[in-house]
């Protein structure tokens, strides 16, 4: 018995690994939707179908997770408007470039090797942050502080100049690059973009933290409307795997979002850039068992994915009990930093 064209074991799994997805998105602003990608390469969707589908599922999650942080006056939608622009000529690019290597037989194999080096790059990136971070007073950092290369670049006019919401300007340059880069991203490898976009906000346009991670939201919003559009145009979508991922993530993204009240990302950023490094082993074993026709290896790959998943879930679930233990009364009120 099949229910949008999936047993019922594959239906579980897709709802269970949106739970998941969504948690990550609402929480850190970033960081689900990426596993979808290599998740669906691994079960052997084509590249077309595995990327338009997860740009479907993103949308759906950033509308869900973008509300939730929208109650709290946490999204910028001024600067995310600006970067519409380059959002949509990024995802252009991206989507020709996919096509033009699926023509070509290397799809597949283009966009496991990127994984393979993005999800590693950006897993060392996270975990020496967080190691980092353990050696400094975290106290001394408020959501309200920018960091000195934001505040550099900030200190150079190159017109035309855009005040954001903290009152500060930045120019209209920087906010489109930062766009196009993110859409590029996101038509290529069917992702949001928040773990580039999410640290670009907060990095070189200098947004506060809180605001960063909404408006990246906002931001993947966008891009996943674009993208959805885009590739369902050419009907390569597979609405049955989007449902059911969604369906997960209509729960986990506003649990997700409600942690950020009571738990310090700090905690559990070491776990998600290990998360990101297991994850960028996993795409290497669904490389492998391609390249040498060995099926163990996918196996392995898929096992390695969603374990990695559920334990940084359990993790945010587990500082998040504690905090609630430790203080019943922690409210889910933040500071209005909105446009």
């Amino acid at each position: 018995m099949e229910f949008l064209g999936l047993g019922p074991a594959v239906l579980i799994l897709f709802v269970s690994f949106g739970f998941m997805v969504g948690v990550f998105f609402g929480f850190f602003g970033m960081g689900g939707a990426f596993l979808v990608t290599p998740a669906l390469l691994i079960l052997g969707y084509p590249a077309p179908v595995a990327i338009g589908s997860s740009m479907a599922f993103v949308f759906g999650t950033a509308v869900i997770a973008t509300m939730k942080h929208h109650e709290v006056g946490q999204v910028g939608y001024k600067l995310g408007a600006l970067m519409f622009a380059g959002i949509v000529l990024g995802i252009e690019a991206g989507k020709r470039a996919v096509f033009f290597l699926d023509g070509l037989g290397r799809a597949e194999v283009v966009v496991g090797s990127l994984y393979i080096l993005l999800l590693a790059g950006v897993g060392l990136l996270f975990t020496r942050s967080a190691l980092n971070q353990g050696e400094t007073d975290s106290d001394e950092v408020s959501d309200d502080d920018i960091p000195e290369i934001a505040k550099k670049i900030k200190s150079y006019d190159v017109p035309p100049m855009v005040t954001l919401a903290d009152g500060t300007k930045a120019s209209l340059w920087t906010i489109s690059g930062v766009g196009a880069g993110v859409g590029v991203v996101s038509g290529f490898l069917g992702v949001g973009g928040g773990f580039i976009r999410m640290p670009a906000i907060y990095y070189l346009i200098g947004v506060p933290l809180a605001v960063a991670v909404g408006t990246s939201l906002f931001g993947a919003l966008m891009s996943g409307a674009i993208g959805a559009f885009s590739y369902g145009l050419l009907g390569v979508i597979d609405l049955g795997v989007v449902t059911a991922l969604l369906v997960g993530s209509a729960l986990g993204a506003r649990i997700g979002s409600a942690a950020t009240a009571y738990v310090d990302e700090d905690d559990v950023t070491i776990y998600f850039g290990l998360m990101l490094l297991l994850a960028s082993v996993a795409v290497g074993f669904g490389e492998l068992a391609t390249w040498l026709d060995m099926p163990i290896f996918r196996r392995v790959s898929f096992v390695l994915l969603i374990s990695s998943a559920v334990f940084v879930t359990l993790v945010i679930f587990y500082f998040g009990a504690r905090a609630v233990r430790n203080d019943p009364t922690a409210s889910a009120a933040t500071p209005d930093h909105g446009d």
